[in-house]
């Protein structure tokens, strides 16, 4: 399966979490992050399958770092991707309605960086489940995925922040598949970046 519908926003996002985190390694993964797939947003299975396996081989605290600031990029990218005005909507709405806006965005997010994904979120009391179904889990084993569940778990975790929600989201690593584990704490303390503005 080449084209499973993967997009630049993943490429680009996993491309500066290896920057920023290990930038002497960046070399090697642009043998598949290569500048033409960043710039075409198109890229397989297999290659971004490679880049996976290779980052859960990279060891502790890489591997899990590398893909958290990946995760926390994508967020911030798609969060600035929204228009002035829908920013500012949100910031207004009333808390139960900001987390689902913050869990909109975060399944926005996902369709972005895979767009033949599917993504069932629940929450009931500040719990609840974040569940994907995608090509990719279809088509990587296990240790292989779990660089992508948290990529996820980071990006709407980041997702959350965005929103002024204080929640976290985490991976199920009993569960098959892509689940995260999702806690929403309340309201988060305000603190408005260049891009809300004050």
């Amino acid at each position: 399966m080449v084209d499973a519908g993967i997009g630049r926003l993943l490429i680009a996002s996993l491309h500066q979490g290896i920057a920023d985190v290990s930038p002497t390694r960046l070399d090697f993964y642009e043998n598949w992050l290569s500048p033409t797939g960043l710039r075409d947003g198109r890229m397989g299975l297999a290659p971004l399958g490679a880049v996976l396996s290779f980052l859960q081989r990279e060891g502790p605290p890489a591997d899990r770092a590398i893909v958290a600031h990946a995760g926390v990029c994508a967020a911030e990218w798609a969060y600035a991707g929204l228009s002035g005005v829908r920013r500012g909507l949100i910031r207004r709405l009333p808390f139960p309605m900001r987390t689902r806006a913050a869990l909109g965005l975060g399944r926005a997010l996902v369709r972005d960086t895979i767009s033949r994904s599917r993504v069932a979120a629940r929450l009931r009391n500040g719990h609840g489940v974040i569940e994907i179904q995608s090509p990719l889990f279809e088509y990587l084993r296990e240790p292989s995925s779990l660089p992508m569940r948290r990529y996820y778990a980071s990006a709407y975790t980041a997702c959350l922040r965005l929103c002024d929600v204080d929640g976290v989201v985490d991976v199920d690593e009993s569960a098959a598949g892509c689940r995260l584990t999702l806690a929403v704490h309340g309201p988060r303390a305000v603190t408005r970046t260049l891009l809300d503005g004050a």
